[in-house]
């Protein structure tokens, strides 16, 4: 990995939930398969940990809306079939 820190988190910022969520897959697929260097293994364990964020905030961020339309069902655009 070439990335700085900096630009890894700047790119991390930008990626979605399914492309943050394969990445780190594929992360712990090489590490979990050996064969790196520890400096690899180092960079690719600071990626993980990365993307994790990523997905974690992504999950919250999506928790928080479910949370707010139930809170709120009115507001959701549904009719009058929620119950009373």
């Amino acid at each position: 990995m070439t990335d700085d820190g900096t630009t890894a988190a700047a790119a991390t910022g930008t990626l979605g939930y399914e492309q943050a969520r394969d990445e780190l897959i594929e992360v712990v697929r090489r590490l979990e398969a050996g064969g790196t260097t520890l400096e690899e293994s180092l960079a690719l364990w600071e990626r993980g940990e990365e993307l994790a964020k990523v997905c974690r905030r992504w999950l919250e961020g999506a928790r928080a809306r479910l949370d707010a339309a139930l809170a709120h069902p009115e507001e959701s655009g549904e009719g009058g079939d929620g119950a009373a």
